[in-house]
């Protein structure tokens, strides 16, 4: 007999995607606040649909690519009028996430991220390696397009990269953690918790828009964040410092001012770029480390469970009786020999 399928599911389909389709909408234009003009191209230093397009893939799998075709051209719409060579950049918007969550699939990748190897495969295969497809299209189009000169291919190529590449580093890890959101922690550890974003609340601005160039204070409350908090803390911290470098860079004041548009570019990326894999790769140690140690506790524990439940045994099998013959007796009277 053959089963029939489930009236509902084409409902449930078309709600998963139109779900998709407005939350890559809204993530692009948040991300259209803040960009920068490199080459005569505007461009995101932060492109977080891509971040939500793998979180998608991770969610509901390969059903929402049309979820996500839709929301790149409803993103598209709102910044050019289209053009033949519209769908090539849509195409390639769709494609980078729909590979990068192929080639996550392919490795065993876990969406907890409690592993080193997961995050070294959403950095590496996903992060900068499908990544190179959104971008190889984009800017290869605007070039045969006459819309961006031929040696400025490289300089908007590595910018679009690159933005597309934090949106995946940022933004994924983070729609993954509230997909897995635990109940409130501990009193000791909110506590904790304020000061540290007390802490960040000062030290970032100041790092970021000062006169002298502090980037570098940034760092040890990521690494704080992480021993204390793992991934939560210290993606939330490389959020909120990240946006505030962006913040900075593009009214090119503090670190970034006096710069061209090309150096502001550069050392945005490059500080977005040290600090989500920082904030991504040291989280994914510490998980794994707590991990294994309390498997370990785990096994030992029973151990002890077992050695207790063993020597029991023991204990009773001494005290059971005897006859003549030193051989013991079972309850229902028939004799054994003596093991000890």
């Amino acid at each position: 007999m053959v089963a029939s399928q489930d009236p509902r599911a084409p409902v449930v389909l078309m709600l998963e995607t139109l779900a998709v389709a407005v939350c890559y909408h809204a993530a692009g234009r948040l991300g259209l606040l803040r960009n920068l003009i490199v080459e005569g191209a505007v461009v995101s230093p932060i492109w977080p649909p891509t971040g939500v397009a793998v979180a998608s893939l991770l969610f509901f799998g390969l059903r929402c690519w049309v979820g996500i075709a839709l929301g790149a051209l409803s993103v598209l719409m709102t910044l050019t009028s289209l053009r033949w060579s519209s769908l090539g950049v849509l195409a390639g918007s769709t494609a980078a996430p729909v590979c990068g969550y192929l080639l996550l699939r392919r490795v065993g990748f876990r969406s907890d991220l409690a592993r080193l190897r997961d995050g070294l495969a959403l950095v590496f295969l996903c992060a900068l390696g499908a990544m190179l497809i959104s971008s190889s299209v984009g800017a290869g189009l605007l070039v045969a397009t006459s819309d961006l000169p031929g040696h400025d291919f490289w300089t908007v190529w590595l910018a679009w990269w690159v933005g597309d590449a934090m949106g995946v580093l940022i933004v994924t890890p983070l729609l993954l953690l509230v997909h897995r959101a635990r109940p409130a922690m501990r009193w000791s550890r909110s506590v904790e918790a304020v000061v540290l974003a007390v802490v960040a609340g000062c030290s970032v601005p100041l790092a970021t828009h000062g006169p002298l160039s502090l980037l570098f204070l940034v760092y040890p409350l990521l690494i704080w964040a992480a021993l204390r908090f793992q991934l939560a803390g210290s993606m939330l911290c490389a959020l909120f410092a990240s946006v505030m470098a962006t913040l900075a860079a593009t009214d090119h004041v503090g670190s970034f001012d006096r710069l061209s548009s090309v150096g502001v570019m550069v050392k945005l990326q490059a500080f977005n770029g040290t600090m989500a894999l920082t904030a991504l790769l040291l989280s994914a140690v510490i998980t794994e480390q707590r991990n294994t140690r309390r498997s370990v506790e785990r096994a030992c524990q029973e151990l002890v469970e077992v050695l207790e439940h063993l020597t029991a045994g023991d204990t009773a099998s001494n005290r059971a009786p005897r006859d003549e013959d030193g051989r013991q007796r079972d309850d229902d009277g028939r004799q054994r020999d003596d093991d000890g």
